[in-house]
């Protein structure tokens, strides 16, 4: 009997919605979460707190190594927390993304995060959201799911959620940010950004993330995993 908790991968570029359809998902089907691409930002927090170079592949790999992390869901986002102190907010400046999108082609920093991933893995299953879940991270995932969306979608979904926290940014910097870490993550030698051969491809350009996910939902239950609620 195979006892191995199930995953449900979610990978896709910045601002298809995978933070949030994830939520909406773990939560409906009662789950654990992993979005994987905080683990990235903590990094690269502390490497911005402590001014550590993005070409210091040993220091990096330390902080992924020893960083005291923790988790907390709530009904409408995910606290994260680093060495006690909640640091949601500051993992969503454009900085901190930047930074996290080049230290993410480092291979040694990715097999340092790779057993931290894979530890969230627990009963009764786990929805997990990144750029190389279904690929990597969970390769024999119950079920892999590739979001997308259109850049001007994705800047403008990103631009309204960096106001709503009151951070100062435009809309065609914004894009322009989108588009150039979308180059960034397709063309990296280390895992790159894209659909697993075996993943079903979704379009959330126009849609709301309840409508999305009620589609993977419907999916979902053709392969007999029934919701929480």
């Amino acid at each position: 009997m195979n006892t191995t908790p199930p995953v449900i991968a979610i990978d896709g570029p910045v601002g298809s919605g995978k933070g949030t359809i994830s939520r909406i998902l773990a939560r409906t089907l009662g789950w654990h979460l992993l979005d994987s691409g905080a683990l990235y930002r903590l990094v690269a927090l502390r490497m911005i707190q402590e001014k550590v170079s993005v070409d210091d592949s040993s220091t990096m790999v330390d902080i992924a190594t020893i960083m005291d992390i923790s988790f907390a869901n709530t009904a409408k986002e995910q606290k994260i927390f680093l060495d006690s102190v909640d640091v949601t907010l500051d993992l969503r400046t454009e900085e901190c993304g930047s930074v996290a999108s080049k230290i993410a082609s480092r291979p040694a920093l990715r097999a340092a995060l790779l057993k931290r991933q894979r530890a969230f893995l627990r009963l009764p299953g786990l929805v997990a959201d990144g750029r190389d879940i279904g690929s990597v991270v969970f390769p024999d995932a119950l079920f892999k799911i590739f979001l997308t969306a259109s850049p001007e979608e994705r800047a403008s979904r990103r631009y309204k959620q960096l106001k709503q926290k009151g951070i100062n940014v435009s809309l065609p910097d914004v894009l322009q940010k989108i588009t150039q870490r979308d180059k960034r993550d397709v063309n990296r030698k280390v895992a790159p950004l894209k659909a697993a051969s075996d993943a079903q491809i979704f379009d959330s350009t126009g849609a709301a993330p309840e409508d999305t996910a009620d589609k993977i939902l419907d999916s979902l239950k053709i392969l007999g995993i029934p919701s929480a609620n």
